[in-house]
């Protein structure tokens, strides 16, 4: 590697704009601002919801009253 030409590379804090936490990582930026990390994403706290869409074919026979031949 060449001196002189890489930028520095430093441990920083890293705080959420959102919930207040931070932690540290490392990076050549001085300073990070995020708005959601993981301790206030509903992704990870669990409070998001995931609702299931129904195939075409379910809608198909829902819209028409067609019932599975068994």
């Amino acid at each position: 590697m060449k001196k002189g030409i890489h930028p520095d590379y430093q441990v920083v804090k890293v705080k959420c704009v959102t919930c207040g936490e931070e932690f540290e990582v490392g990076s050549t930026a001085k300073e990070i601002r995020i708005d959601t990390c993981s301790k206030c994403h509903p992704f990870y706290t669990g409070q998001e919801t995931y609702t299931q869409k129904a195939g075409r074919v379910d809608r198909f026979r829902k819209r028409y009253n067609i019932e599975d031949e068994k």
